[in-house]
């Protein structure tokens, strides 16, 4: 009866136990009404890293808006990012490589567009720069990034970048793209070099130097240490020849606009004498 007493008295004022919940609480972002910011994000097959990717692009900026355009994606990526708040564009069928991006910016409310992927976990305080750099007045906020160009042989890839950078007088991006992430758009650039030419990186990139518009490299993030190996076919990477095509695209775009040496001179060349 006595130790029943002290029993009591000892745990006389104390909080009862609390039981743990079994139920995880589901984290859900809140999309701006009026963005300023517009952040979207292409994914297939994602399910493994959609969640992270969207919690991080949730902290880039206070008024923002989260677009996943989920395409293809068999594995319930669609409905991950639905679950957490995102504005879903659901394609059940593939729609190519890059059309997510456009379809993205024509849904996007803000006045920069931020584009990532879904594959790569990259930390918010990396994504801001290129936010605040558009806010800043660039229309274009490269990643600050240029492959492996230590190689002796140049991946066919890095080699067109740095290629059509040299081709439009701007070697000092170097091997910077549109075609990496992560990278962020103004909206007034956008319009300008129109929708479409985001289905194409380089094309989009190469207009928007020969019109005028104002590139910046801002800021580095490593992609090829995140980017997922590509499965190989005959022992080629299998977007190598779908991207190294879309430079010769916009190299096609520059001929088509400044003629055939694509606004370079003849270098006082006398053609008209050969016979």
């Amino acid at each position: 009866m006595e130790s029943g007493r002290k029993t009591a008295i000892m745990n006389r004022g104390r909080r009862p136990p609390r039981l743990k919940s079994r139920t995880k609480r589901i984290w859900h972002i809140v999309n701006d009404p009026q963005p300023l910011v517009s952040i979207i994000i292409p994914a297939m097959n994602e399910r493994r890293t959609i969640a992270g990717v969207m919690r991080e692009a949730a902290g880039v900026h206070p008024r923002s808006e989260i677009i996943v355009v989920a395409n293809g994606s068999t594995d319930g990526t669609a409905e991950i990012a639905g679950k957490h708040g995102a504005r879903l564009l659901f394609y059940p069928d593939p729609l190519g490589h890059d059309v997510g991006r456009r379809i993205g910016a024509e849904a996007a409310k803000g006045k920069v567009l931020l584009f990532i992927d879904a594959d790569m976990l990259i930390a918010a305080r990396h994504l801001k720069p290129f936010v605040d750099a558009v806010l800043s007045g660039t229309d274009v906020a490269l990643n600050d990034y240029s492959g492996p160009v230590e190689r002796k042989d140049a991946h066919p890839v890095v080699l067109a970048k740095h290629t059509l950078n040299a081709l439009v007088s701007r070697p000092d991006l170097k091997g910077a793209s549109m075609t990496a992430v992560p990278h962020a758009i103004s909206r007034r650039a956008v319009e300008i070099i129109g929708f479409p030419a985001l289905e194409i990186p380089p094309l989009a990139q190469a207009m928007a130097v020969t019109l005028g518009l104002g590139i910046k490299l801002v800021h580095p993030v490593p992609v090829g240490r995140l980017n997922a190996p590509r499965p190989k076919i005959k022992g080629a990477d299998s977007l190598t020849s779908l991207v190294t095509g879309d430079h010769l695209e916009a190299v096609s775009w520059l001929v088509d606009k400044l003629g055939p040496r694509a606004g370079y001179g003849d270098m006082g060349r006398q053609r008209r004498r050969l016979r």
